[in-house]
This record gives C-alpha cells, sequence and structure tokens, in this order.
C-alpha cells in the first residue's frame, strides 16, 4: 500500500511540473516565410525599388532553401573560355564604365564571343529591354518604373534586379570658380533654372549660368529632378545656357572648359576628371565613402543591372556573365570610382541569379 501512494505522490509532481513548465520556443520560420533583406534605415540607398512595383517572384520551383551567412553567397566558377554566345547589354551611361571594367576582365579571361555594351543613358535601355526586347541586360542606375515592368510583361518578359553597388551623384564646377564650394538644396533647385549666377546670390557674378546635363533618357538626370526638383526634369532641360547630352564625357569637357560652368555626373566620371572639375559639398556634406556608406551624403544612389529568367536559361552566356560580374564586381568597383554594395545586398542578387538558372537549394 505505501508503495503505490508513494507512485501516486510521485506522478502527481511530475504532472504540476509539467503544466508549469515554459512554452516551447516558436520553430524557425520556413524560408518562404523569410521576408525581403533587412535593409538599415540609415541606409535607404541599399535597396531601391518603385513602392508601386508588384512583388516579383523570383524563386525557381519552392523547396527548402539554405540560408548562408551574410556575405558568403558563393556562385559557380565560370570559365570564360567555355562561354559561347553574344549578347547585348544597353542603359546607364553611369554603370558603363563598371560595365566595361567587367567585360574587359570577361574578354582577358578568354570569352570569346561579343558583348554589344551600348551606353545610352537607363530611360533608353529599359526601352529597349522591355519594349524593343533587343537588349538582354539593361543597366541603369534607378529603379525599373511601374511603367516599364508593365512594358516588359506586354513581350513576357519579367525583370529581375541584380543590386550591384552604389554611386554618389557629383555636382561639378569648372576649377576657376571661387565663389562656389558648398551648396545647399534650395540653391541648386535655383542654379539649375535660373539665367545667371547673381539672380541665385546677389554677390554671385552677373554672368549667365553654363549647364551641362545629362539628356532626357538619362537616369542621371531623373534621379536628380527628383531629388531637387521634385521631378521636373523639364524644367532642366528648357532652361537657358542649358546643354544635354548623353556622354558623360562631354558634360565633362562643357564644365572643365568654361569658368561659369555647372553640371553633375557619375562619381566616376568627376574621379577621373578630377584635375579639371572642381566638385561641391552638399550641405556641408562631401561625397566620401564615409559619408556615402552612413547615408549623410544625400546624392548616394543604387546601380543595377536587369535580366529576366528566360533570358537567363535560353542564352547560358548572359546567365555566365552575370555569374561572373557579380562575383568580381567588388573587386572592381572602387578602381572605377564607385562604392561597394554591402554584402547582404549583392548576397540577394546572387540568390536571385540561382534561383533563376534553377538552382532551387537557393
Amino acid at each position: 500500500m505505501y508503495r503505490w501512494q508513494v507512485l501516486t505522490l510521485l506522478w502527481i509532481a511530475f504532472s504540476l511540473i509539467s503544466c508549469n513548465a515554459p512554452d516551447a520556443p516558436p520553430a524557425d520560420p520556413s524560408p518562404s516565410e523569410e521576408a525581403a533583406e533587412t535593409i538599415d534605415p540609415k541606409q535607404s540607398f541599399v535597396e531601391v525599388r518603385p513602392s508601386d512595383a508588384p512583388a516579383q517572384n523570383d524563386n525557381a520551383t519552392e523547396t527548402q532553401k539554405t540560408a548562408a551567412p551574410v556575405g558568403q553567397v558563393t556562385l559557380p566558377e565560370i570559365d570564360p573560355l567555355d562561354v559561347r554566345g553574344n549578347m547585348v547589354v544597353a542603359g546607364s551611361s553611369t554603370v558603363f564604365p563598371l560595365s566595361s571594367v567587367l567585360y574587359e576582365r570577361f574578354i582577358e579571361n578568354g570569352y570569346s564571343g561579343v558583348i554589344k555594351l551600348e551606353s545610352v543613358g537607363s530611360g533608353a535601355g529599359f526601352r529597349f529591354f522591355c519594349q524593343e526586347g533587343t537588349a538582354d541586360i539593361s543597366q541603369a542606375s534607378r529603379a525599373i518604373k511601374q511603367k516599364e515592368i508593365d512594358a516588359c510583361a506586354e513581350i513576357g518578359r519579367t525583370p529581375l534586379e541584380f543590386r550591384i553597388g552604389t554611386d554618389a551623384l557629383a555636382v561639378v564646377v569648372n576649377p576657376e570658380n571661387d565663389f562656389l564650394a558648398d551648396t545647399r538644396f534650395n540653391q541648386l533647385a535655383k542654379v539649375f533654372v535660373a539665367e545667371k549666377w547673381s539672380d541665385v546670390e546677389p554677390d554671385w557674378p552677373e554672368e549667365p549660368i553654363q549647364r551641362f546635363i545629362p539628356d532626357a533618357d538619362s537616369g542621371t538626370l531623373d534621379f536628380f529632378a527628383d531629388k531637387v526638383l521634385n521631378g521636373d526634369k523639364t524644367k532642366m532641360l528648357q532652361a537657358p545656357n542649358t546643354e544635354s547630352n548623353s556622354d558623360d564625357e562631354v558634360l565633362v569637357q562643357g564644365v572643365s572648359t568654361n569658368p561659369f560652368a555647372i553640371g553633375f555626373v557619375g562619381y566616376a566620371y568627376y574621379q577621373q576628371n578630377a584635375k579639371r572639375l572642381k566638385i561641391l559639398h552638399l550641405d556641408g556634406i562631401a561625397p566620401s565613402p564615409e559619408n556615402v556608406e552612413n547615408g549623410t551624403y544625400k546624392f548616394a544612389r543604387p546601380l543595377f543591372l536587369y535580366s529576366d529568367r528566360a533570358i537567363v536559361r535560353q542564352k547560358p552566356q548572359v546567365g555566365a556573365f552575370l555569374n561572373f560580374f557579380l562575383t568580381h564586381v567588388t573587386q572592381e568597383i572602387e578602381t572605377v570610382g564607385y562604392f561597394p554594395a554591402r554584402p547582404d545586398t549583392l548576397d540577394t542578387s546572387k540568390r536571385k541569379l540561382l534561383r533563376a538558372q534553377g538552382q532551387v537549394a537557393f
């Protein structure tokens, strides 16, 4: 009898302990429940998408995905000697110097095909990619717009966005300019529409403002207009004494040969011509790597490549070049004059490519 009572008491005690035990920790979310890459609010330029764009499912057949540590997504090794076939890459003049360096490296490593690399502006690049269907890859200094996504859909394309780095747009004047070294945003809005410098500030010269700006197809012009003129780029294009051109070298030449000129170009073009141009600070902030990284320089902007899953699968050479580009871009981007994408952002681009190629483990 005593033994039965002991067993009963033990059973009751065990039941009480089980009832009071803390709940088990929740299971890790399945990969399909993972949110998009977390973005530091101080670095809003890290991943830019149009707010009205539909969510893009860039996954292949959904299976369990294995998350790699940040900065450690490794793409399969590509031997350019084994790559066959040609391709067309068109778009941003800002991205063009970086694409050129990666293309040359692709050639040096044995690629024997032809890449038609066109510097025509982000808008024209999206037109070739989404409307005409002649470009396999679109390079852009701004995110794709909803109307361009819709145009792609009409020809059966779904754009895949690959973030590749960051540019700091450079506002530049002639080195002989001795009255302007730092500017405010409200001044810029006047500088790019006024007729004379003295119309902006009374103590500035009574000389016409000679402006050299990108043309209407340029993502650089779109970005600048969005930041400075509430998106109204027509004001700049129609302002007096204004020359627009898709070739950044023409803009550099114009500013460097006129003491009362001003313009804006991608940071790489300034860096290549630093002896011929003077770069302006914005609200006292210089476009340094530190200020681009911490987001205090307001003209920091993302750089992209775009392609399509069907193109990547039907033209292996396109997937191979994107693979090579994403693998080596961090090694080359600073020598060109731009700033690397964060490791987690570059990982996102790599995973998109792997999924587009049918690597369902990613």
